[in-house]
């Protein structure tokens, strides 16, 4: 080999090696933007599809407006802000985030003190519940709450029938069969609620009067009305209190399960140490069960109120 060939190959070879450093500096730079980026996340797997409410961040912890809140869903990796009034679509479409489950307006009353399980209220609920169907249906949404009713106790009512427990289902049963139909056609999913009555100690940590707070009873609700379209809003704070067993409830009940939301038991705070429940161990059997829909962050904050919401989405985030 010449002395003029071997100088062409130095060269060559020093030029291959720049471009390689070249492009392994930007290689670099492009992973370490990626890293930062995905340190501001807390969402990494997105195996759970999760969701933040609303109402936990408006009022109770974060002070966060509609527009707050769903820049910080982004920020986390969360795809969903869920129980909004219809008048902050607009925001999440903006945004490009969804409503993983749709509220109900019964103003000036919270929407869960009037239910199915009381027929003199079905003309208000099925008609509110109608709109929140058609809301739901126009922005591509999958589900709407809805709930049993106040049996007694009802605050808001004081002078409401006692009901029974199994007067209570029959009513739920007919007047649910009346409006799933609707829903069916819309291919929007109601779920129905079940919520604690034994936390007496603040008005969104337990629900004195309310008559679906067992899941069992739930369950049974909505097999009678034997529609795809009707299931259960498993909310883990309220069954762990009322009824335990979750994993067990979650496999044998799998088909009718519609959406989850999570919180802290006992208090309704973060998902943390200083509580009962092991949600990565749930998150796990809700995946291996084949669910599909959103978990919905719950809680209402008594700390920073992002940190908390990071801590609890990455401890969901199995």
């Amino acid at each position: 080999m010449s002395n003029s060939e071997s100088c062409k190959i130095t060269r060559r070879q020093m030029l291959q090696r720049g471009l390689g450093l070249a492009a392994a500096g930007a290689l670099g730079s492009k992973t370490r933007d990626a890293s930062a980026a995905n340190a501001s996340r807390a969402v990494t797997k997105g195996r759970i599809k999760q969701s933040i409410v609303h109402w936990c961040y408006e009022t109770a912890g974060g002070k966060w407006d509609i527009e707050q809140m769903c820049q910080i869903a982004k920020q986390l990796g969360v795809t969903s802000v869920e129980l909004v009034d219809a008048k902050h679509y607009p925001v999440l479409k903006k945004h490009g985030l969804t409503n993983a489950i749709a509220q109900i307006i019964m103003n000036p009353d919270p929407p869960f003190m009037f239910g199915f399980n009381n027929p003199d209220h079905w003309p208000r609920v099925m008609k509110a519940t109608e709109i929140a169907i058609d809301d739901s249906a126009a922005h591509g949404y999958p589900s709407v709450i809805c709930f049993t009713g106040y049996s007694a106790k009802n605050p808001h009512n004081p002078k409401s029938p006692r009901i029974s427990l199994e007067q209570g289902a029959k009513n739920c049963v007919a007047g649910l069969k009346k409006i799933v139909g609707y829903a069916e056609k819309k291919n929007i999913t109601l779920c129905l609620e079940m919520l604690n009555t034994r936390a007496t100690d603040h008005p969104m940590k337990g629900h004195p009067g309310y008559q679906g707070d067992h899941a069992d009873y739930c369950f049974d609700i909505i097999r009678k009305v034997a529609s795809p379209r009707l299931k259960l809003l498993f909310d883990i704070y309220h069954v762990q209190i009322m009824d335990g067993d979750i994993i067990r409830r979650i496999r044998q009940n799998k088909e009718l399960i519609g959406h989850v939301h999570v919180a802290g038991v006992p208090g309704r705070g973060e998902l943390d140490t200083k509580q009962e429940v092991n949600f990565p161990a749930i998150m796990e059997v809700l995946l291996e069960v084949g669910y599909t829909g959103y978990v919905g962050q719950e809680f209402i904050p008594t700390r920073d109120a992002l940190q908390g919401l990071r801590e609890a989405i990455t401890l969901c985030d199995v």
